[in-house]
């Protein structure tokens, strides 16, 4: 029954067997051929959505031989539940290695699909991400497939003649007893699936009473997939049909006044229009259609409505602008391999405001003209409504949108598009790499260094080096773009695995923004008292503004006050599922765990003393935004960070606004660093670093770095001079003094040495056991014998094991959290120890379900 993953190990790192990649797309054309003289199958190889790292093999009924495809969704049984599976090979004959049996094959139930929903290049890149990243293929699938489209299974409940004769003898009272009220529904409705008897009889006794039910002989269960949620949206048109020759021209001009303004407005829009809007704008009545269409003069149809995410968005004008040498020399570079039809990679160094967008543009302009797809990855949904808008004017409904703020019928309406080829540029956030997208010749992922790109949650992967790979398969160009690249990237291209291309300048040789350092300690030191801005930030703030130009205020914590703290008895207010305390969020007077979403009102006294004391301690944008607001109040001042971006709307107005000038400032998070382009912003305060300074992670330094280049970027991107101003308490430390210098290949320098010497990333692979469970005993014996089969994989020494230990958030969500780390210079000997400790313990029976793998994980929280 089970079939486990075949890996191959190189050099390089995991990579999929070439036969096995091969024979996917030759099996996918072979069964698609009507007049192929390949057999059917019999037999499915079917990837299920559970956190079980190999495949399953299932008989294919003769009815769903004919059909099958790979790519297609399988009902499938999967122990006593019926889930919903994909189908990743097809199989004539059971192969003799894997040691099975036809008795040992259970049947497919359903087909769900006509048309495979998965193409074999999505096929492809999510075996590698399963491979590499030691993720359930399963998983990877569903999560390549738009939310909406990923059917359910339900049990279907229908009562038996057995049942309908107990009914007969059961009382007709008030007072019945959930079996008897759960089987007059059934019998009512012939059939019924359980959720709905569970809102009569209650979510957990609903189960239990079905199992009765079912033992008694009353009712049959079976299960049935639900239907999905995203479909395509389908209205009444009315078109103009052509004169046929019984049709008379005298016939058809002797029309009433209202079928001839039907007949004009749909002339005026081009012959088809709308059922309703033919009806509003023509004045007429449903009626007057209907006599046309029995005339023969319209006919009324049903077509699909495409829910368009810009289509009421304002595009900015398209400037045809002149690159500097440094650009021509970059785009000359990146044409070559894109006309040759061949994968390279280039990391694209510019630094903020040289131009790099116009680079991707015209790189994607190059990709179009050969009849090949381009694809746009950013970090952050923040950064898609202006991209979007600007790729839109550029290359027109080619361009489809891909992030997770879309409604569930806009996300599926602009994948359907991709896959039938009706858009050839996609842009999105990570999970726009696995958009169905064929014949791909370029890839940009902007602002590459961003940790974003990194899903931290199962199945784990980088979108980043996904894209990488899915370009090298299909034989495209990839652009990792960046002012501040990660040092992996950089790394690579000094050791010539990528092509290194680099902008010095800013367009129009504009000057960087000048940096300054602010030192907290002297401000205390005038002030006697801690202060959140500094004289020299409120100075500076006023005086741009008096010359009516704009500012960007940056703190990288959301919320009101960091925590909420009892000035009687110490005590802080800690989230009960969590190692956290909770942040008050006064706009909801609530306090609230940034990690499990526990929410709880805002105390007025002590939950531990009955303290009527209460209070608030520390800063977030909420409180920023507030404080400068009464600071000064002509400011037209709007906040942008996580509590915000939910509301897509709210939070695209906020940027376009701020980009036409309506407002005056932005306060908010690290969004607000990544890629915006604002010409008039000449000032960037930065309240507070200290704490991104402080996490015990080895990349706290250069995600500091990053971060703080990258806002001063925003400042100065216009013909005016723009200033950076940096609040901290530890101005001496490199990461701060290479940030205001904009002095990267420094950072890189000094920030690598120390990645050397600690034998961290790019150094050494890296590997993440983390280990979680409700009960803290059986977490640590887990962990213990974890360890010890490391060890025992371990005999030659080739890696490096540290812990168990404590994560440094020791518990979330409600789980103790302990954490093994694994490093070692060769990959495949780091996969190799992982694999044969995980093997060694499954055959033990140890339970492997609370342990994630993450393989080169970015955070280590």
């Amino acid at each position: 029954m089970n079939k486990p993953f075949q890996l191959r190990i190189s050099d390089c790192g995991l990579r999929i067997s070439e036969d096995k990649s091969v024979s996917l797309f030759n099996q996918q054309s072979a069964i698609q051929n009507p007049q192929s003289n390949v057999p059917l199958p019999h037999y499915a190889e079917v990837a299920v959505p559970v956190h079980v790292n190999r495949t399953f093999t299932y008989r294919l009924p003769f009815a769903l031989q004919q059909d099958a495809r790979l790519g297609s969704r399988l009902l499938v049984p999967f122990g006593r539940k019926r889930i919903t599976g994909y189908i990743v090979a097809l199989l004539q004959s059971l192969d003799p290695a894997t040691e099975l049996t036809d008795t040992d094959i259970k049947d497919a139930e359903e087909l769900l699909d006509a048309e495979p929903l998965l193409t074999p290049e999505v096929l492809e890149i999510t075996r590698w991400v399963a491979e590499y990243y030691a993720a359930p293929w399963g998983e990877v699938l569903k999560a390549s497939l738009p939310a909406g489209l990923n059917a359910t299974v339900e049990q279907i409940l229908s009562i038996t003649s057995e049942g309908r004769d107990e009914l007969a003898r059961l009382p007709i009272n008030r007072t019945a007893t959930a079996r008897a009220r759960a089987l007059r529904l059934i019998a009512d409705n012939d059939e019924l699936p359980l959720r709905i008897i569970a809102r009569h009889v209650g979510e957990a006794r609903a189960g239990a009473v079905a199992r009765d039910m079912e033992r008694a002989g009353w009712i049959k269960l079976t299960h049935r997939a639900r239907s999905v949620l995203a479909k395509a949206k389908r209205r009444k048109a009315v078109r103009l049909l052509p004169l046929e020759e019984h049709v008379s021209p005298e016939s058809a001009r002797a029309l009433s006044k209202a079928q001839q303004r039907i007949v004009e407005a749909l002339i005026d829009e081009g012959g088809e229009m709308g059922f309703a809007d033919l009806l509003e704008a023509a004045d007429a009545s449903a009626s007057t259609i209907q006599t046309l269409e029995k005339r023969r003069i319209v006919e009324v149809f049903v077509r699909n409505v495409r829910r368009d995410p810009l289509a009421t968005a304002e595009l900015p004008e398209i400037e045809e602008l002149d690159l500097t040498k440094a650009q021509i020399s970059a785009l000359k570079e990146i044409e070559k391999p894109l006309h040759a039809g061949r994968y390279s990679a280039f990391l694209l160094h510019g630094v903020t405001g040289s131009g790099k967008t116009e680079i991707y543009i015209r790189a994607m302009r190059a990709a179009l003209l050969q009849g090949r797809a381009a694809m746009m990855l950013v970090p952050e949904i923040a950064l898609t409504p202006v991209f979007s808008r600007r790729l839109r004017a550029h290359f027109g409904d080619q361009v489809a949108i891909f992030h997770s703020s879309l409604t569930t019928g806009e996300r599926f309406d602009e994948w359907s598009r991709l896959k039938r080829g009706l858009a050839r540029v996609v842009i999105g956030t990570r999970s726009a790499v696995f958009a169905p997208v064929s014949n791909l010749g370029l890839i940009v992922i902007d602002e590459e260094h961003e940790t974003s790109y990194r899903q931290q949650e199962s199945p784990y992967y980088n979108g980043r080096d996904v894209a990488v790979v899915r370009a090298n398969r299909e034989g495209a160009v990839v652009v990792l773009g960046s002012a501040t690249p990660s040092l992996e990237s950089f790394h690579n291209a000094r050791s010539g695995k990528y092509n290194y291309l680099h902008l010095p300048t800013r367009i129009a040789n504009r000057a960087m923004a000048r940096a300054e350092i602010v030192d907290m300690r002297e401000v205390f030191a005038r002030q006697g008292r801690p202060e959140v801005f500094s004289e020299e930030l409120l100075a500076a703030i006023e005086e741009t503004h008096a010359r009516g130009e704009q500012s960007i205020i940056l703190l990288n914590r959301r919320g009101y006050s960091s925590f909420v703290l009892c000035r009687s008895c110490g005590e802080s207010i800690h989230c009960p599922n969590c190692d956290v305390t909770l942040t008050y969020h006064r706009s909801e007077m609530s306090i609230i765990c940034h990690y499990c979403n526990h929410r709880q009102p805002s105390p007025s006294r002590c939950p531990s003393c009955q303290g009527k004391y209460i209070y608030y301690v520390g800063e977030g944008t909420e409180q920023i935004e507030e404080m400068l607001q009464k600071r000064f109040p002509t400011l037209r001042i709007a906040r942008l960070d996580r509590d915000t971006t939910s509301r897509r709307k709210l939070f695209e107005r906020a940027i376009l606004e701020f980009g036409a000038g309506d407002l005056d400032m932005l306060v908010g998070t690290q969004m607000l660093a990544k890629g915006h382009d604002f010409p008039n912003v000449t000032l960037v305060g930065v309240v507070s670093v200290d704490a991104g300074l402080a996490l015990p992670d080895f990349r706290s330094a250069e995600r500091t770095f990053q971060l703080i280049t990258q806002v001063a970027g925003r400042a100065g991107r216009g013909d005016l001079a723009g200033r950076v101003l940096i609040q901290t308490y530890h101005p001496q430390h490199y990461a701060l003094k290479h940030a205001c210098a904009q002095d990267y290949a420094g950072f890189y320098e000094e920030e690598i040495r120390y990645r050397k010497s600690l034998n961290y990333p790019p150094f050494v692979a890296l590997a993440s056991l983390l280990v979680h469970g409700e009960d803290f005993t059986r977490t640590q014996t887990t962990a213990a014998e974890i360890k010890k089969a490391l060890d025992d994989a371990n005999a030659d020494r080739a890696c490096r094991i540290l812990g168990p230990a404590p994560a440094p958030l020791a518990r979330l969500r409600g789980e103790h959290r302990i954490q093994i780390l694994i490093k070692s210079r060769s990959r495949p000997t780091l996969r190799e120890v992982i694999d044969m400790a995980l093997a060694e313990l499954s055959a033990r029976n140890v339970d492997l379900r609370s342990v994630n793998l993450e393989i080169d994980p970015v955070n280590l929280m």
